[in-house]
This record gives structure tokens, C-alpha cells and sequence, in this order.
């Protein structure tokens, strides 16, 4: 039996929080599904708002109108259970999409992708949790210091997200190429006895999950008995009968090799992990039109960019998988059915 996640007043029966999927690929179907059988399940609010009828006009306002409807729906299939959202620092005008996350009532904000030295402002004085994702104890760090010295509190969970993790990684190339396991390993223990440090500050147990190349119930343990309080997966959620994605985009997990799975350097600047395609091999060689910005990430310059990450992701969610970025975990290649939510935490209970 695996012991509860407890996050402050909030308690997952199975420690297993569903990793935040963009563009499309974790909304309120698979959220509601994971939340109901006592993990937490989490929606990505990246371009959530992709299939608003004016989200071409007015992105922001799509998205945020979304991520309304969405956290409502994932409630109802929820059945009492945790939903979280997850919410990259990236994001342009990110505190707006904290801030109509947490009036839709969400549980739990996680917050990579960047570092979320001013979350605490956006949800003070509100139920919501907050939870930073870090991949090395100096940007722990300087979030802990700077929530401490800014506003007198500590995280109420941290995610640490190791370089087997699936979409934009906190890591460089060189970095990815020469980590081994036992390494990173450490790397784990030294964040997880800060955080027991900084827990010990503020008189509250701040759990601890590992996230990146989690698949099955012996890399949940192996993460444990490092000293986790439980992990958080993407990519084994994917080929599920509830995730949100479209069956052509299951389909392309199902068949890929070990070999397709590579480390891409994405139009927003971070190195990230995909499933090669045609789409892969045709950007390498010819820059796409680029006829229009959907605003979505702070670092993207539009003169210089390959291609539009926005659309590369819907093309992929919607199913042109050939025309469409398939981002995914090191483990992909593991997945060989589609399974039901049911069944994974089955696994992990």
C-alpha cells in the first residue's frame, strides 16, 4: 500500500500527481479522471484556449475563458478529488492566468518553466497551493530565499523534475548528455533536505515529488527510497482511453522506438524531448511561414524562430501528427496499449 499525499489539507489516497500536458493533451477529461481515483490530476493551461472560436483574435481571453470551463469540468468527473493546473512562468502575462486559476476555485498551482519568485502575491489570502518545479538545488534556492524575504512563506509542495521529463526541460544539452541516474540521484537527496530545512522553518511538512522517467510502480519506490513523498507522470497518462488527446496522437506513442525519441531544441529557446516525425526533419531544413503570433511564451522572438510552437502543438493534439511536435518523456517507448486511468492507479494504490 502506498501512503497518501498530503499537501497541507489536501490528501491524494495514491501519490501520483498527472503531469501538466500542453497544448490540449491534459484538460479536464484526463485531470477529472486521475482526480477521481485518488491522485491528483492537473490541467495544462498552455493555449488552453485553442478551440475558442476567437482564439486566433484574442488568445488571452480564450485561454482564460477556458481554463474557467475547464476546472468546472474536471470538478464533475473529479468526484471530490484534487485538480491542479499547471501554469508555465514562461506564459505571457502570466499572473492573469495564476489569478483566474485560483477565482476557479483550483487546488493546486505547479509553476516551472521559469521561476516563480512572485506566485505567493498572486494567490495570498486564497485556499490554493502552490508548487514550484525545480531540476537543481540552486533554483530551489532562489525561490525559497526569495519567497522567504518577500513574503514570509515556504512552498506547500516542491516538484522536482529530473532530465528524463517529457516537453521543455530545465536542463541544457551538455547537461542532458552527460547526467547519469546515481548523479542525479544526489541531486534529488540535496533538494529534498533543503526543503525538510525550509519545512522545519515555517512548522509545516512540505512533501517532496519526483517527476521525469516515472512509468510504473518501481520507479515510483526507486523515487521513495530517495526520499520522496510521491511522483508526478506524464507520459504513461498519454495512452490512456481518457486522455484528451487525439487517437492519432496516442497512436504515435504506441509505435515509437527507443531510437525516435530525441532531444529537440525548441523555438522558445529550452531544449526539449519529442518524438521524431516529419515534422522534425522538415523544420531542420526550412524555416516555416510564420503568419501569425498566438502570444504565448515571453522568450519567443517571431523573426527568428523555426516554426510557431503554438500551432506545431494543436496540428499534434488534434491529430496531423506529421505536421505537429509530439513532446513526450524518455519512456515513451514504453507505452504498448491504451489503458483506462483506472488501471495505471491501480498500480500506484
Amino acid at each position: 500500500m502506498s501512503k497518501p499525499l498530503r499537501i497541507g489539507n489536501l490528501e491524494a489516497k495514491i501519490p501520483v500527481i498527472q503531469g501538466g500536458m500542453g497544448v490540449g493533451i491534459s484538460l479536464s477529461g484526463l485531470a477529472g479522471s486521475v482526480a477521481s481515483c485518488g491522485g491528483i490530476g492537473v490541467i495544462s493551461t498552455a493555449q488552453i484556449g485553442w478551440r475558442e472560436p476567437d482564439f486566433r483574435k484574442n488568445p488571452f481571453e480564450a485561454n482564460f475563458r477556458a481554463i474557467e470551463k475547464e476546472i468546472k469540468k474536471a470538478r464533475e468527473i473529479a468526484k471530490g478529488g484534487i485538480i491542479g493546473v499547471n501554469i508555465m512562468v514562461a506564459t505571457q502575462r502570466y499572473e492573469e492566468y495564476v489569478k483566474t486559476a485560483v477565482k476557479a476555485g483550483v487546488d493546486l498551482i505547479i509553476s516551472g518553466a521559469g521561476l516563480p519568485v512572485d506566485l505567493p502575491k498572486y494567490v495570498a489570502g486564497t485556499k490554493t497551493k502552490i508548487a514550484p518545479i525545480v531540476s537543481s538545488l540552486k533554483s530551489l534556492n532562489v525561490i525559497c530565499r526569495m519567497w522567504e524575504r518577500k513574503y514570509k512563506t515556504a512552498p506547500d509542495l516542491v516538484v522536482i523534475e529530473g532530465p528524463k521529463a517529457g516537453g521543455h526541460l530545465g536542463f541544457s544539452r551538455e547537461e542532458l548528455d552527460t547526467f547519469t541516474e546515481e548523479a542525479y540521484d544526489e541531486v534529488i537527496r540535496s533538494i529534498i533536505e533543503k526543503v525538510k530545512e525550509y519545512g522545519e522553518k515555517f512548522a509545516k511538512k512540505i512533501p517532496v515529488v519526483v517527476a521525469g522517467g516515472i512509468y510504473d510502480r518501481k520507479d515510483m519506490e526507486h523515487a521513495m527510497d530517495l526520499g520522496a513523498d510521491g511522483v508526478q507522470m506524464g507520459t504513461r497518462f498519454v495512452t490512456t482511453k481518457e486522455c484528451d488527446a487525439s487517437e492519432a496522437y496516442k497512436q504515435t506513442y504506441i509505435q515509437a522506438k527507443k531510437e525516435d525519441i530525441r532531444i529537440v531544441q525548441s523555438p522558445v529557446g529550452m531544449p526539449g524531448r519529442a518524438i521524431a516525425n516529419p515534422f522534425l526533419e522538415r523544420v531542420k531544413k526550412e524555416k516555416c511561414k510564420i503568419s501569425h503570433c498566438y502570444k504565448c511564451i515571453v522568450t519567443c522572438d517571431q523573426k527568428e524562430i523555426p516554426y510557431c510552437i503554438t500551432e506545431a502543438l494543436v496540428n499534434a493534439a488534434e491529430g496531423r501528427v506529421n505536421d505537429g511536435l509530439l513532446f513526450c518523456g524518455a519512456n515513451a517507448y514504453r507505452s504498448e496499449k491504451i489503458e483506462t486511468v483506472e488501471e495505471i492507479m491501480k498500480e500506484f494504490a
